[in-house]
């Protein structure tokens, strides 16, 4: 985890008033560890797989914490879960693709899509601070072939798929 992002955090619990805990460090280091999208229970199920001892309440209230301190965003992926992506501090200019068939989700950067919304938000009498999109798709691989290797590995996993609509 960049030291920058730790930094930040201590800002803000310091300005809020708030003190620093253990529990709280370690979900920050276990959020911070990959840049994947997560749950709240597949984040409470790392914590528990690196033997952190954090109750569901502190999970949640450190995302809020998080989420305040603009380190962390809510993203709507499709399927009717919260997901939280770490990855906004970085890359401001968010999109996923989303595929309505199997889950699977693509992150992708686009610098004709970052020029278009300077000029559309210029053109408009505003400046962009960050953008985000979600493309939902159909799964290329099912459609042509039958079958998608990731449609049967989130099943097998139980993930909750997104609610296709037809």
């Amino acid at each position: 985890m960049e030291a920058a992002i730790r930094e930040r955090l201590d800002n803000f619990i310091r300005r809020k008033g708030l003190r620093q805990t253990p529990q709280r460090d370690e979900i920050l280091e276990i959020i911070f560890a990959s840049d994947e999208h997560f749950t709240p229970d597949q984040l409470l199920e790392r914590l528990r797989i690196a033997g952190t001892k954090a109750s569901r309440a502190t999970v949640y209230r450190t995302l809020s914490l998080l989420l305040e301190a603009d380190l962390i965003h809510e993203i709507e992926l499709g399927d009717g879960q919260t997901t939280y992506d770490p990855n906004f501090i970085d890359h401001p200019n968010h999109n996923h693709l989303v595929c309505i068939d199997c889950g699977k989700v693509v992150e992708f950067e686009d610098s004709h899509l970052d020029l278009q919304t300077e000029c559309l938000t210029r053109r408009l009498g505003y400046r962009a601070v960050r953008q985000s999109l979600r493309i939902e798709a159909t799964c290329e691989r099912l459609r042509q072939g039958g079958s998608c290797s990731d449609l049967i590995a989130a099943r097998v996993k139980g993930k909750r798929l997104p609610n296709r609509k037809k």
